[in-house]
């Protein structure tokens, strides 16, 4: 407690020098009746307990704070001024030690995995101090990890506020459990992504590219390209596909359909995109033979064979992670001659979902833990 609290010794010290004291304080603690032992409210018992705060406030001020619980639980009933003001004195500092008490609770509390039980507390932090950037960045990593999806809203919550205070020109005295300020937005980016990705996977694609852009060991996770693969085919890709098949199925193909299905495809290239980059970082990966699996059929669909599959992968991480794609609003003029291994262009010749489906691609197996190192 001594480490936590260290900063309100310095006030509390300035505090008591300006407030009156009992008289012959120091022989008044050697006598103790057994009235006294029975009221902790008489007059000696309160010199007593004042000593004690004044004696413990720098080296023991869970001391300090229980004495100084004692001397306020007191009737204050006639009291004169000099003793109003060392019970003002002593709420403030109770009020100031609970304070920083819960927030050390909080710390603990994660230690100690009990994600629930540290949730609980935040709430609690939070009214006392919205701006408690700590707390969020501790709350956020931490609920990411646990993958509790009873705290899912609040972990995203946490993320998104620390986010925006730090991109606001916020910065904590200390950036742990994070290394800096690059791997804190790039990790709290990715806790957002990460648990996005399964329900709101049309939110979760900025957070995840946000969480590629910055330097960190986020940016070299697999994991993070296979949560935005999956988040391109559970959102956009999905969407346009039913619109497609409920607009343009069994019919004839037509300009309007053409267009629609161009905007797929630059869908299905950030797919192929996000799980070669996925492939390429997740060497010791158990996932990566699903990854490739995922990918192999994909970039057939759009290239019509595997020919530079492995090239292509190869040198993926060579190349900038592309921005969610914007629309597509008019037909691009064809090339003279396809390019082989193309994935970021329409091609000269595409087949309408009416007689060529996008493979159903192998479900991304979700980890139990999003990585966070």
């Amino acid at each position: 407690m001594k480490k936590t609290f260290v900063f309100l010794a310095v006030t509390a010290t300035l505090a008591l020098l300006s407030l009156p004291v009992f008289a012959n304080t120091t022989s008044s603690l050697a006598i103790e009746t057994p009235q006294d032992a029975q009221d902790p409210c008489t007059s000696d018992s309160k010199i007593a307990l004042y000593a004690t705060v004044t004696g413990s406030i720098q080296t023991d001020q869970q001391k300090a704070y229980e004495a100084a619980k004692k001397y306020v639980a007191c009737p204050s009933d006639g009291a004169d001024e000099a003793e109003t003001k060392r019970v003002t004195y002593l709420k403030g500092f109770i009020a100031k030690f609970e304070k920083a008490r819960r927030k050390d609770l909080l710390t603990t509390a994660l230690a100690k995995k009990d994600y629930a039980g540290a949730f609980a507390l935040g709430k609690d932090v939070f009214v006392e101090d919205p701006n408690y950037l700590k707390g969020y960045m501790q709350l956020a990593l931490n609920g990411a990890i646990s993958q509790n999806k009873d705290l899912s809203a609040d972990t995203i919550t946490y993320a998104q506020k620390a986010i925006d205070m730090i991109e606001g020109g916020a910065a904590p005295t200390s950036w742990e459990p994070f290394e800096n300020k690059d791997d804190a937005l790039a990790k709290l980016n990715y806790a957002i992504g990460s648990l996005q990705a399964a329900n709101e996977p049309d939110k979760a694609i900025p957070h995840l590219i946000k969480a590629a852009s910055y330097n960190s060991k986020i940016k070299t996770t697999a994991l993070t390209y296979a949560y935005l693969a999956e988040s391109y085919e559970r959102g956009p890709y999905a969407k346009q596909s039913a619109d497609y098949k409920a607009n343009f199925g069994g019919k004839d193909e037509t300009p309007e359909s053409k267009l629609a299905l161009e905007n797929i495809n630059q869908i299905i290239d950030r797919e192929i995109d996000a799980y070669a980059r996925a492939v390429a970082l997740g060497a010791s990966d158990p996932n990566k033979a699903a990854w490739m699996t995922a990918l192999t059929d994909l970039y057939k669909f759009r290239n019509k064979s595997d020919a530079g599959l492995n090239e292509m992968i190869a040198g993926i991480l060579s190349k900038p992670l592309p921005p969610v794609p914007t629309p597509i609003t008019s037909l691009p003029t064809p090339p003279t001659s396809p390019a082989s291994g193309n994935t970021s262009g329409a091609q000269a010749e595409t087949k309408t979902m009416t007689t060529s489906t996008k493979p159903a691609a192998t479900p991304t197996p979700r980890p139990d833990k999003p990585k966070n190192n």
